[in-house]
């Protein structure tokens, strides 16, 4: 009888294992690469439709680890503050593109500001407010119509950025939210494995 109960525990343990590594796999795996603006891409928005961007992003939800495609021509991309998100401000860019086709890694939850490095292009419209979730994050989508609030005081501008270069995309350390979604996985899966081997023992 013990070495009955001794396999069955040693097939739960293989079975727990194989769904473990599973897991932990589409977790990794789960990231997804969005084109900003669709088939549209990243330029001005035409004059009737300013807020085509926070729709675009409202329509999409945003997780750690997903990533944006910014595809554009004669235009650039920077990722800014939210000073310089609702004042069109593109002297201090926290990371600037401007070769045409380029990726960003979303590495955290929260907010993210994109602007067009044309000042004119980003008032008409070419702005882009991404909400990335975090694991328990509830979203409230951006509203419609994004202008700029005549009651937000001046923040101070940060601290001069580093231009990124055209070919290379931000390279952030790897977010904690992946580690955070495997361990609750982990967690789970050996509560299931010491129930079964307590029923079967």
């Amino acid at each position: 009888m013990k070495v009955s109960n001794l396999a069955s525990l040693m097939g739960v343990s293989i079975c727990s294992f194989l769904f473990l590594a599973s897991m932990h796999a589409m977790v990794v795996d789960a990231t997804r690469v969005f084109k900003v603006g669709d088939e549209l891409g990243w330029k001005e928005p035409p004059d009737s439709d300013s807020a085509m961007y926070s729709l675009w992003a409202g329509r999409n939800r945003f997780l750690v680890g997903d990533s944006l495609s910014f595809e554009y021509k004669n235009d650039s991309v920077l990722e800014v503050e939210k000073w310089g998100y609702y004042h069109c401000n593109n002297t201090q860019p926290i990371a600037a593109f401007n070769n045409g086709r380029s990726l960003f890694k979303l590495d955290r939850p929260g907010p993210f500001y994109f602007i067009s490095g044309n000042s004119d292009h980003c008032l008409n419209g070419q702005r882009l407010l991404v909400e990335v979730m975090g694991l328990h994050h509830l979203h409230t989508p951006p509203p419609s119509g994004v202008v700029a609030s005549p009651d937000l005081p001046p923040t101070p501008h940060p601290s001069s950025a580093p231009v990124v270069s055209p070919e290379l995309a931000p390279s952030p350390i790897q977010s904690s939210g992946s580690i955070v979604s495997t361990s609750t996985i982990t967690l789970v899966s050996l509560l299931f494995v010491t129930a079964v081997a307590y029923i079967l023992l």
